[in-house]
């Protein structure tokens, strides 16, 4: 299961989330966080602890505190030790905002964190979700190369040696850009979108057989690279066979699912003298085309059903026409 610990979550964005630990102990900077969502305990701090998400991380803003200053000493002590007791991963006090004396007690008790923020509640919620959303975001590796063509990062998978990378190699020597070869991280970053990435170890290196490993921004320079892209259209390389059957005219599209989302796919042959360079530009364009609303396969059926639909009308007028 994937989890961040306190530590490295401060290591990582405290001078974006400006945070500044209040509670005592380090060993508390070992707790870890489990999960992206983040709750703000307006109803636990009024003693309601039904349903209470306790391993979130709690956002406490100024309405919580100003309410909690105005408690008894007696009923704040009673109420502090009931929320920390619920083992907390992170708390957040949020616009510099000191807790109480009894708050602070009942977090070192439990060995919980409290960092306070000069942010404001909204935005120290929106930076702190933006990171966790990406850091506990679904992923896994793909056997491919993903190349931003035009705009449209496309990702090219097969069999081992099928030309994956001299594909790549041509088409970032027409100016478009490498974004990861042989190893692809793709990442679900919302219910839709797939982001792609080189894998850390390998970077923007690439295996050309016959010829051996080569660094595209050194040779090419750091316009011919990219760090990410957005996957939009999965390219899958085979070898030409005469008892395949290929798809000629494209008004039924193709899907394949990576991470519970769909893209659409496509099956291109491999055959001598073919010039995929050419072919995965136009993939490009013609991807863009039905972005915008425009499918020119779809377009021409609809022309030559209406023609058709014409011809056969004339005809039959033509046929009772005795005069």
């Amino acid at each position: 299961m994937t989890e961040i610990s306190v530590e490295k979550l401060l290591r990582a964005r405290n001078r974006d989330l400006e945070l500044t630990l209040i509670s005592d102990g380090d060993r508390s900077l070992q707790k870890r966080v489990r999960t992206p969502q983040i709750h703000r305990p307006g109803l636990a701090l009024a003693g309601f602890f039904e349903r209470f998400p306790r391993d979130r991380v709690q956002l406490l803003g100024e309405t919580e505190m100003a309410y909690v200053s105005n408690l008894t000493e007696p009923r704040l002590t009673e109420l502090s030790d009931s929320l920390f007791a619920h083992n907390l991963p992170l708390v957040i006090v949020t616009k510099g905002i000191t807790p109480p004396a009894e708050f602070i007690a009942a977090a070192d008790r439990t060995q919980t964190p409290v960092f306070s923020s000069r942010l404001t509640t909204s935005e120290c919620a929106s930076r702190l979700k933006a990171y966790l959303d990406h850091y506990f975001a679904p992923s896994t590796n793909i056997h491919g190369t993903l190349v931003d063509v035009y705009g449209v990062g496309l990702l090219y998978t097969g069999k081992s040696g099928i030309g994956k990378s001299e594909i790549a190699l041509d088409l970032v020597e027409r100016g478009h850009r490498l974004v990861a070869d042989d190893v692809c991280k793709v990442t679900r970053v919302s219910p839709d979108v797939l982001i792609g990435n080189s894998s850390e170890l390998l970077g923007h290196h690439m295996e050309i057989r016959g010829v051996g490993i080569i660094d595209i921004e050194e040779l090419f320079g750091i316009r011919a690279i990219r760090l990410q892209k957005r996957i939009e259209v999965e390219v899958r390389l085979t070898l030409w066979s005469e008892t395949a059957d290929y798809e000629r005219l494209g008004v039924e599209e193709q899907t394949t699912t990576i991470l519970g989302v769909h893209i659409p796919i496509l099956y291109v042959p491999i055959s001598p003298g073919k010039n995929i360079t050419v072919i995965s530009e136009v993939i490009a364009m013609n991807h863009m085309l039905k972005v915008y609303g425009e499918n020119s396969a779809v377009e021409l059926s609809k022309k030559l059903s209406q023609r058709l639909s014409r011809q056969s009308t004339t005809q039959d007028y033509l046929e009772s026409d005795f005069e």
